[in-house]
Protein backbone atom coordinates (compact mmCIF):
# COMPACT_ATOMS: atom_id res chain seq x y z
CA UNK A 1 0.00 0.00 0.00
CA UNK A 2 2.83 2.38 0.89
CA UNK A 3 4.58 1.61 -2.37
CA UNK A 4 1.31 2.28 -4.28
CA UNK A 5 0.97 5.71 -2.61
CA UNK A 6 4.58 6.49 -3.54
CA UNK A 7 3.93 5.55 -7.18
CA UNK A 8 0.73 7.64 -7.29
CA UNK A 9 2.55 10.59 -5.66
CA UNK A 10 5.42 10.30 -8.15
CA UNK A 11 3.03 10.13 -11.10
CA UNK A 12 1.10 13.16 -9.85
CA UNK A 13 4.33 15.11 -9.46
CA UNK A 14 5.21 14.19 -13.00
CA UNK A 15 1.95 15.64 -14.29
CA UNK A 16 2.01 18.81 -12.17
CA UNK A 17 5.69 19.66 -12.35
CA UNK A 18 6.13 20.39 -16.07
CA UNK A 19 3.01 22.57 -16.27
CA UNK A 20 4.20 24.73 -13.40
CA UNK A 21 7.66 24.95 -14.95
CA UNK A 22 6.13 25.88 -18.32
CA UNK A 23 4.14 28.73 -16.72
CA UNK A 24 7.28 30.02 -14.99
CA UNK A 25 9.23 29.75 -18.26
CA UNK A 26 6.47 31.59 -20.14
CA UNK A 27 6.59 34.45 -17.64
CA UNK A 28 10.40 34.58 -17.59
CA UNK A 29 10.51 34.64 -21.39
CA UNK A 30 7.86 37.38 -21.53
CA UNK A 31 9.71 39.60 -19.02
CA UNK A 32 12.99 39.05 -20.86
CA UNK A 33 11.43 39.97 -24.21
CA UNK A 34 9.76 43.11 -22.86
CA UNK A 35 12.96 44.24 -21.14
CA UNK A 36 14.92 43.80 -24.37
CA UNK A 37 12.37 45.91 -26.32
CA UNK A 38 11.10 45.60 -29.86
CA UNK A 39 8.26 43.23 -28.94
CA UNK A 40 4.49 43.38 -29.13
CA UNK A 41 2.38 42.72 -26.03
CA UNK A 42 -1.16 41.55 -26.84
CA UNK A 43 -3.31 42.16 -23.79
CA UNK A 44 -6.86 40.91 -23.37
CA UNK A 45 -9.08 43.53 -21.75
CA UNK A 46 -9.67 43.00 -18.04
CA UNK A 47 -12.88 41.63 -16.50
CA UNK A 48 -16.03 42.66 -18.38
CA UNK A 49 -18.93 40.44 -17.28
CA UNK A 50 -21.74 39.38 -19.57
CA UNK A 51 -20.36 36.59 -21.74
CA UNK A 52 -18.86 36.88 -25.21
CA UNK A 53 -19.67 39.64 -27.65
CA UNK A 54 -22.05 42.49 -26.83
CA UNK A 55 -25.78 42.95 -26.24
CA UNK A 56 -28.05 43.20 -29.30
CA UNK A 57 -28.13 46.73 -30.70
CA UNK A 58 -24.77 47.73 -29.20
CA UNK A 59 -22.86 50.59 -30.83
CA UNK A 60 -19.09 50.94 -30.77
CA UNK A 61 -19.46 54.71 -30.26
CA UNK A 62 -21.72 54.33 -27.20
CA UNK A 63 -20.23 52.65 -24.13
CA UNK A 64 -23.66 52.42 -22.47
CA UNK A 65 -24.69 49.85 -25.12
CA UNK A 66 -21.65 47.57 -24.64
CA UNK A 67 -20.25 45.17 -22.08
CA UNK A 68 -18.01 47.27 -19.86
CA UNK A 69 -15.34 46.68 -17.24
CA UNK A 70 -16.47 45.62 -13.79
CA UNK A 71 -14.97 47.26 -10.70
CA UNK A 72 -12.63 44.25 -10.55
CA UNK A 73 -11.66 44.83 -14.17
CA UNK A 74 -10.91 48.49 -13.49
CA UNK A 75 -8.83 47.65 -10.41
CA UNK A 76 -6.99 44.85 -12.25
CA UNK A 77 -6.03 47.17 -15.12
CA UNK A 78 -4.55 49.66 -12.64
CA UNK A 79 -2.65 46.85 -10.85
CA UNK A 80 -1.27 45.53 -14.14
CA UNK A 81 -0.03 49.00 -15.08
CA UNK A 82 1.60 49.45 -11.67
CA UNK A 83 3.34 46.08 -11.96
CA UNK A 84 4.64 46.87 -15.45
CA UNK A 85 6.00 50.20 -14.15
CA UNK A 86 7.67 48.51 -11.15
CA UNK A 87 9.30 46.04 -13.54
CA UNK A 88 10.62 48.92 -15.66
CA UNK A 89 8.62 47.95 -18.75
CA UNK A 90 7.90 50.83 -21.11
CA UNK A 91 5.81 50.98 -24.24
CA UNK A 92 6.59 53.22 -27.16
CA UNK A 93 3.01 53.04 -28.37
CA UNK A 94 -0.33 51.74 -27.09
CA UNK A 95 -3.11 50.69 -29.45
CA UNK A 96 -6.59 49.56 -28.50
CA UNK A 97 -9.62 47.98 -30.04
CA UNK A 98 -12.31 50.66 -30.47
CA UNK A 99 -14.52 48.81 -27.93
CA UNK A 100 -14.92 50.70 -24.64
CA UNK A 101 -13.73 47.83 -22.42
CA UNK A 102 -10.44 47.73 -24.31
CA UNK A 103 -9.97 51.50 -24.37
CA UNK A 104 -10.75 51.69 -20.65
CA UNK A 105 -8.28 48.88 -19.87
CA UNK A 106 -5.57 50.62 -21.92
CA UNK A 107 -6.20 53.97 -20.22
CA UNK A 108 -6.31 52.48 -16.71
CA UNK A 109 -2.98 50.71 -17.29
CA UNK A 110 -1.80 54.34 -17.41
CA UNK A 111 1.47 53.91 -19.29
CA UNK A 112 0.94 56.49 -22.07
CA UNK A 113 -1.70 57.87 -24.42
CA UNK A 114 -3.91 55.37 -26.19
CA UNK A 115 -4.81 55.27 -29.87
CA UNK A 116 -7.66 53.17 -31.22
CA UNK A 117 -7.06 50.85 -34.15
CA UNK A 118 -10.02 49.36 -36.02
CA UNK A 119 -8.16 46.20 -37.06
CA UNK A 120 -8.29 45.06 -33.42
CA UNK A 121 -12.11 45.27 -33.35
CA UNK A 122 -13.94 42.33 -31.81
CA UNK A 123 -13.77 39.35 -34.22
CA UNK A 124 -16.65 37.64 -32.40
CA UNK A 125 -19.05 40.49 -33.09
CA UNK A 126 -17.55 41.27 -36.51
CA UNK A 127 -17.32 37.62 -37.55
CA UNK A 128 -17.99 38.49 -41.20
CA UNK A 129 -14.78 40.60 -41.10
CA UNK A 130 -12.68 38.14 -39.07
CA UNK A 131 -10.19 37.31 -41.83
CA UNK A 132 -9.70 40.96 -42.83
CA UNK A 133 -9.27 42.11 -39.22
CA UNK A 134 -6.85 39.29 -38.39
CA UNK A 135 -4.79 39.89 -41.56
CA UNK A 136 -4.65 43.60 -40.75
CA UNK A 137 -3.54 42.86 -37.19
CA UNK A 138 -0.83 40.46 -38.40
CA UNK A 139 0.45 43.08 -40.87
CA UNK A 140 0.55 45.77 -38.18
CA UNK A 141 2.45 43.48 -35.80
CA UNK A 142 4.89 42.47 -38.56
CA UNK A 143 5.62 46.13 -39.32
CA UNK A 144 6.55 46.97 -35.73
CA UNK A 145 10.30 47.55 -36.00
CA UNK A 146 10.84 50.12 -33.26
CA UNK A 147 13.31 49.49 -30.47
CA UNK A 148 10.53 50.01 -27.92
CA UNK A 149 7.58 47.76 -27.20
CA UNK A 150 4.05 48.03 -28.57
CA UNK A 151 1.08 47.29 -26.31
CA UNK A 152 -2.16 46.26 -27.99
CA UNK A 153 -5.28 45.91 -25.85
CA UNK A 154 -7.88 43.80 -27.63
CA UNK A 155 -10.24 40.85 -27.19
CA UNK A 156 -9.45 37.25 -26.28
CA UNK A 157 -10.81 35.93 -29.59
CA UNK A 158 -8.53 38.31 -31.50
CA UNK A 159 -5.46 37.14 -29.59
CA UNK A 160 -6.51 33.52 -30.13
CA UNK A 161 -6.88 34.14 -33.88
CA UNK A 162 -3.38 35.66 -33.98
CA UNK A 163 -1.51 33.24 -31.70
CA UNK A 164 -3.65 30.16 -31.03
CA UNK A 165 -3.58 31.13 -27.33
CA UNK A 166 -6.85 31.82 -25.52
CA UNK A 167 -5.84 34.32 -22.82
CA UNK A 168 -7.58 35.03 -19.52
CA UNK A 169 -8.95 38.50 -18.82
CA UNK A 170 -6.00 40.86 -18.37
CA UNK A 171 -3.45 38.31 -19.59
CA UNK A 172 -0.62 39.51 -21.82
CA UNK A 173 0.80 37.38 -24.62
CA UNK A 174 4.17 38.71 -25.80
CA UNK A 175 5.01 38.09 -29.46
CA UNK A 176 7.97 38.82 -31.68
CA UNK A 177 7.34 41.85 -33.83
CA UNK A 178 8.45 40.39 -37.14
CA UNK A 179 7.21 36.84 -36.62
CA UNK A 180 4.12 37.34 -34.48
CA UNK A 181 5.12 34.11 -32.71
CA UNK A 182 4.37 33.94 -28.99
CA UNK A 183 7.48 34.16 -26.82
CA UNK A 184 5.81 34.25 -23.40
CA UNK A 185 2.72 35.01 -21.32
CA UNK A 186 2.04 37.13 -18.23
CA UNK A 187 -0.79 37.07 -15.70
CA UNK A 188 -0.19 40.13 -13.53
CA UNK A 189 -3.20 40.51 -11.20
Amino acid sequence: MRRMRFVIFTVLLGFCGPAEVAVADDAANAWKALRSGGHVALMRHTDAPGGAGDPPGFRVDDCATQRNLSEKGRADAEKIGSRLKREGIAFEKILSSPWCRCIDTAKLVNLRTVETEATFGNVVVLRDQRETLTSGARALIAKWTAHGNLLIVTHGANISALTGISPASGEIVVVGSGSGEAVGRLMLE
